[in-house]
């Protein structure tokens, strides 16, 4: 595991140009890859793909301003969508990194969207994104998420160390994200916790996303959206709306999967991500990190074939571009 490292860059503001500082973590070699997470949560949600993509990859998993590790945008400095895509695109600038591919889960897929939008980026995966419910979604969406923080927040720290020893702790801490959350280990419930009840980015995030809509097309960046059958807090039929909005994008569904779904089934999510940036290099050849020595990455290389073999094809019910969006099983 890398170390968390920190940078500052210059971005634009009302009042001129401001500093602001992100906290990342970088491994991996080969074309950038820059991961974004969802409200509330941090770089580390990523984790359980990252050795996957490193393999290909030049990983870049950043916290988003005010959350994780992350400073807040400087006063006055609004958490708006261009705003913020903005930023992370300074963000790559001060890395030497121009047009990453870009994966983002929920509030992160939706900045993933923007990016691709603005061409900041060479290809979008988008997990979750935010953006394309309806008023009573969005209403609920948010209400779920401030009760998670309020819950985050009540808790003292010693109850929250007990309940992430416990299958049914942490399902009662996180279930509302993932569908599979015995399976996340007992320390980075903690940590991811403890860092909902920190974000001091939620809050005006909330505020600023209470008018979004995204409603523009995302041409010419080869683009997935893929979406968890079991995602509670943004159901599933927002992604066939996804796919109206965006026609060109490739529409995969997740089997088994929650809101989060890079830790109920890395292979699928991390293959998912690696077959849209492939698509947006087909004569790319492997690059060393892909060497046989790897043979962690290797063997979940190819579990991760298996998976998304069983996901695009119409036995479990995936949409591809060619293929009718309504295959997509809708959550009821």
């Amino acid at each position: 595991m890398t170390a968390t490292a920190t940078v500052s860059f210059t971005i634009d503001s009302p009042h001129g140009p401001r500093t602001a500082t992100a906290a990342y973590e970088r491994q991996g070699a080969g074309e950038p890859l820059l991961l974004l997470h969802g409200i509330g949560h941090h770089f580390q949600a990523w984790r359980p793909v990252t050795d996957i993509l490193a393999a290909d990859h030049d990983v870049i998993a950043v916290d988003l301003p005010g959350f994780g590790a992350s400073e807040p945008l400087p006063e006055g400095v609004p958490y708006d969508l261009a705003t913020v895509a903005s930023a992370l695109a300074a963000f790559c600038a001060a890395l030497g990194v121009e047009r990453p591919h870009v994966a983002g889960n929920s509030l992160g897929g939706l900045l993933a969207l923007e990016m691709g939008r603005s061409r900041l980026v060479r290809s979008v995966t988008a997990l979750s994104p935010a953006g394309f419910w309806t008023e009573t979604e969005r209403r609920y969406a948010f209400t779920a998420l401030r009760a998670m923080r309020a819950g985050a927040r009540a808790l003292p720290r010693p109850a929250v160390d007990r309940l992430a020893r416990t299958a049914a702790g942490r399902a009662a801490l996180t279930s509302t994200i993932y569908a599979r959350p015995g399976r996340r280990a007992p320390q980075a419930v903690v940590d991811e916790t403890l860092a909902l009840r920190g974000a001091t980015g939620f809050e005006p995030t909330l505020a600023a996303g209470r008018s979004v809509r995204f409603t523009a097309d995302v041409p010419d960046v080869p683009l997935t959206i893929a979406w968890g059958s079991r995602d509670r807090l943004l159901l599933p039929r927002q992604g066939v709306r996804a796919k109206h909005t965006l026609p060109g994008a490739r529409l995969v569904r997740l089997p088994g999967c929650g809101h989060v779904p890079m830790n109920d089934d890395p292979a699928l999510v991390a293959r998912v991500i690696l077959d849209t940036a492939r698509t947006a290099s087909p004569t790319a050849s492997p690059t060393p990190s892909s060497a046989p020595s790897r043979t962690g990455a290797r063997a979940a290389g190819r579990a991760a074939d298996r998976a998304t073999d069983d996901a695009t094809s119409g036995a479990t019910g995936a949409a591809p571009a060619d293929r009718p969006i309504r295959s997509v099983r809708q959550a009821r």
